[in-house]
């Protein structure tokens, strides 16, 4: 089922930390690719077990984000694509941890809510509001079930920086922040005369004015502040890197020589028999008219060719952009360890959705459904209760996440979420709870909506409306280098594979209530 209405007997309530990266592709942990650098999620790792088949709910911010708090399907929470937002009302985790005493924070990206507002659909994360730093000294919410944040927005030296990050830049005397950051013409301190323009990979920035500096020193004191009022809590740092653009402090953007960098392996005419709109990637001037519906673009949907020199400086600075971020991440760690609330702590690291950095000729995220855009790095850690330095293949999604925080602090679950209870699983009691996980991606309402259903060895994708699709064997193919949809004798295989994704989307469904009566 994918309700659940058994859950534990409460005992100690065990506290939740919850530590998402942003965009970050499942294979940049040290442990696993020694390339790159990642001490503190090796220890993190060593202390917990590592999810190798995770995957996100889609691979876009705010609807997977939207799925982390409310245990739906993007379909289902109505946050569907980047320009969105979840709806207010909308229950979440935090409000179900709220009323059993928790205190419930969210410090760094939240991206429920789009860039522009209108009279029908407001947002807190828009401009000019972002840089009205008045209105955001006296706000730290409540928010989508969190009865504190503190709100970042921007990407590296995007224009989008202001809220609460800001507010503590200039609380630390860093008065000149702004020549740091591109300028936006709608920002309320926009001035013409001293327009900033965007930077490329190594950041102007000092690092102690970093926003991994931010959202570390600011988790760790909300954690420390539940540690002397004797409070449990929950609490979701958010980092905001590796997300580009390709930009990170020193020395940490010099950290990887760019002609040491293994690349991505490319095939010669590898995507002969993939969709149209993939194919059109590696063009110098495609065109995607075909795909657009509305004024906004298509992420994703334009020329991802780049020169290898270019490719290797990019990777380069995004793997020092995951180092930097994992050396935060450690000091985050040691904080919780400093309060002495670590033996009761959940931990879970993850990130919201993978990226491209040459995959398949790919330099972006789009409508594309490769492993390296929907499965995401995944460490759960709870001392006593999971099993150390374990690697597992069982299946999970992000939308389990709120289902099983709840089990793990015995509170009940509501019927309408769809996620499903993986506490059985973090703790090595059970092997397995799903054979699959579905993945929803639909940025426009009909020209690109597309559905992909993986289990343990094959994984199919549906495009609404559209004759072709994808179809590989994960197991003789994990690189998936070659489609099988068109291919005969995978004709039974394919006819398999779509009816169990029709049950799986019929099993998923959400109820907002059990049957209380014959009628």
């Amino acid at each position: 089922m994918y309700w659940d209405t058994v859950y534990s007997m409460k005992e100690t309530q065990p506290n939740i930390l919850l530590i998402t990266s942003d965009q970050q592709h499942w294979n940049t942990i040290g442990k696993f690719f020694p390339e790159v650098k990642t001490p503190n999620l090796d220890r993190l790792i060593e202390k917990g077990t590592y999810f190798n088949r995770a995957y996100c709910p889609n691979p876009l911010c705010t609807p997977t984000r939207s799925s982390m708090i409310t245990g739906q399907y993007p379909s289902a929470h109505g946050a569907w694509t980047l320009g969105t937002k979840l709806k207010e009302e909308k229950l979440t985790v935090g409000d179900l941890f709220q009323e059993e005493g928790y205190d419930v924070s969210l410090i760094g990206k939240a991206h429920f809510q789009p860039l522009m507002e209108t009279e029908e659909y407001s947002s807190l994360e828009c401009h000019p509001k972002l840089r009205d730093l008045d209105f955001w000294r006296n706000f730290n919410g409540p928010f989508y079930g969190f009865n504190h944040v503190e709100l970042i927005r921007n990407h590296t030296d995007e224009a989008h920086v202001g809220q609460h990050y800001a507010l503590w830049m200039e609380e630390k005397g860093f008065k000149d922040w702004r020549k740091h950051f591109a300028s936006y013409w709608n920002d309320v301190d926009y001035d013409p005369e001293n327009r900033t323009e965007p930077q490329e990979h190594s950041w102007t920035l000092p690092e102690k004015f970093h926003y991994n500096t931010w959202t570390t020193e600011r988790s760790i004191a909300r954690m420390e502040r539940c540690a002397n009022e004797g409070k449990p809590f929950f609490l979701w740092a958010s980092y905001l890197d590796p997300h580009p653009s390709y930009l990170v402090s020193e020395p940490w953007a010099s950290m990887y020589d760019p002609n040491e960098i293994t690349l991505p392996e490319r095939r010669v005419r590898e995507h002969q028999n993939s969709p149209p709109h993939i194919q059109k990637t590696q063009m110098e001037n495609p065109d995607f008219s075909d795909l657009q519906e509305s004024e906004h673009e298509n992420h994703g949907c334009h020329s991802h060719l780049k020169s290898e020199d270019q490719l290797r400086k990019d990777i380069a600075v995004y793997y020092g952009m995951v180092s930097m971020m994992d050396h935060y991440i450690g000091k985050l760690l040691d904080g919780l360890e400093a309060t002495g609330q670590a033996e009761n702590t959940i931990v879970v690291f993850t990130t919201d959705h993978g990226h491209y950095y040459g995959h398949h000729g790919l330099t972006a995220k789009g409508p594309f459904h490769y492993e390296d855009g929907i499965k995401v790095p995944m460490i759960v850690s709870w001392p006593g209760k999971v099993e150390k330095d374990v690697v597992s293949p069982a299946i999970q999604s992000l939308v389990d996440l709120p289902v099983s925080f709840l089990n793990a602090a015995g509170i009940k679950v509501p019927y309408h979420m769809q996620g499903m209870n993986q506490l059985s699983v973090w703790k090595g009691e059970t092997t397995e709870v799903r054979d699959h996980a579905i993945i929803e991606n639909r940025h426009q309402q009909t020209a690109i909506h597309m559905k992909t259903y993986v289990d343990r060895r094959y994984k199919i994708t549906v495009y609404c409306g559209r004759e072709y699709g994808e179809l590989y064997d994960l197991e003789t193919d994990p690189d998936e280098y070659e489609n099988l949809w068109d291919k005969p004798e995978f004709s039974d295989l394919k006819s398999e594979l779509i009816l169990k994704f029709l049950h799986a989307e019929m099993a998923k469904e959400p109820i907002e209530m059990p049957r209380i009566a014959v009628a």
